[in-house]
């Protein structure tokens, strides 16, 4: 039945009325709907074997960690503050080997040159290449040279010191304090085994930390060619120890021995730390305790991908926007080193509703995953586009669109 011109006219009036009661916050800009579809809130996959026993250590503080994510696989009062010695200077390599200065020379003072055993047996005034002294420093642990690259870096032992806590600061080492680059010991010099592991796990990852690690032997000379040095590798670990890559033994007789340790198979990467792992005439037990450690990480772990549903299949409702749902782009899937003895633990913070403007570059929640309890990893989550607004010209729009579908094209 065809419609009069009042009739029409009276319709396009009612529409329009529609159109902008709908542009209103309590109504739609859409005129169509699509199904809402939002995750499980939590998702849990529990234990089905008991914790395996401990293995028994000499040291009195250890930890054993995913190097990937730096999860603690096992530890032993990992979280006390206590002296490390010379595994200090994994930090003080490592601030060389990032600042790019490693072929700059370097002239040794009066007072590195005062350092006691271990030392290289620099004389003030004697020159090298700083890429020799790292050899120096971390294959046979010379505290001189430690002294030397640190006031050649920084000026002076406090600032380089400075420096060493300013970066233990971003790598999350909140319970680490430097004083000195070498770790002979200091008040106020300390660190813990689980910090001692985070940085470990920094510490691999850069290439050139660990060919300087792994080098077993390395002879260089004074600028002037007039003192020449051999240093060797003085880590077992290397030997011994399958997928071992180093890193870094330590003694004082306030620390004990102590070593951190890295090692990697079947694409599973392990850091551990042993501190006041015994002392004199003990020198072995380290090297007992780190195999155990990492022995315990490799035969009861293994990488798994964590649950995560698709967040990509979503549909959130959006109010007073250009469309009424958004869905979201899917986080990557975290992968951890889990046993059968863990309970995984997955939950979901997202809205059941937003209002627009929605940006795809703003979070509009989370996923968090838990192992046993522990928080492992938390990732945002973000929509898949923008959503702009709906305004009322936009709803004139869409009325004037139907009214042209269904009068304009009615035969």
């Amino acid at each position: 039945m065809k419609l009069s011109r009042l009739s029409a006219l009276l319709l396009l009036i009612a529409l329009i009325g529609a159109g902008i009661y709908l542009s209103f916050p309590s109504g739609s800009a859409n005129l169509s709907s699509e199904p809402v579809h939002l995750p499980e809130t939590k998702i849990q996959i529990p234990a089905t074997a008991d914790v395996p026993a401990s293995p028994k250590l000499y040291a009195r503080y250890s930890c054993v960690m995913d190097g990937d994510n730096g999860r603690i696989l096992l530890a032993k009062d990992a979280s006390q503050k206590v002296p490390m010695a010379s595994t200090t200077k994994i930090m003080t390599a490592l601030l060389v080997l990032e600042s790019g200065r490693t072929e700059e020379t370097v002239k040794a003072s009066s007072y590195a040159a005062s350092m006691p055993k271990v030392h290289l047996g620099m004389r003030a005034g004697y020159e090298y290449k700083l890429k020799d002294l790292l050899y120096s420093l971390m294959l046979e642990s010379h505290n001189d040279t430690a002294v030397a690259i640190a006031e050649h870096m920084s000026g002076s032992v406090p600032n380089f010191a400075n420096e060493m806590n300013q970066k233990a600061k971003e790598l999350g080492m909140t319970n680490t304090h430097f004083v000195t680059p070498n770790g002979l010991d200091a008040a106020e010099h300390y660190s813990t085994a689980s910090d001692m592991c985070r940085l470990a796990a920094y510490a691999i990852k850069n290439t050139a930390f660990c060919q300087l690690v792994a080098t077993r032997s390395h002879s260089f000379s004074t600028i002037d060619g007039t003192h020449s040095y051999t240093v060797s590798n003085k880590d077992a670990f290397l030997s011994y120890y399958d997928g071992a890559l180093g890193i870094k033994t330590g003694f004082t007789g306030k620390a004990g021995y102590c070593f951190v340790g890295a090692a990697k198979r079947n694409n599973m990467t392990l850091t551990s730390c042993v501190l006041a792992c015994g002392w004199p005439p003990n020198k072995s037990y380290k090297w007992a305790d780190t195999k155990a450690l990492m022995d315990y990480g490799f035969q009861h772990f293994s990488k798994t991908e964590l649950p995560i549903q698709n967040l990509a299949s979503l549909k959130i409702p959006v109010e007073d926007g250009e469309k009424n749902t958004v869905s979201c782009l899917q986080p990557e899937t975290p992968e951890a080193l889990t046993g059968r003895f863990d309970t995984i633990t997955v939950l979901y913070d997202l809205p059941h509703k937003l209002c627009a403007p929605v940006r795809e570059n703003i979070p509009i929640g989370s996923v968090s995953f838990y192992i046993n309890d522990t928080l492992l990893k938390k990732e945002e989550i973000f929509p898949a586009e923008s959503i702009e607004k709906s305004y009322f010209s936009d709803t004139i729009r869409n009325v004037l669109k139907l009214w042209d579908e269904t009068f304009c094209h009615t035969k």
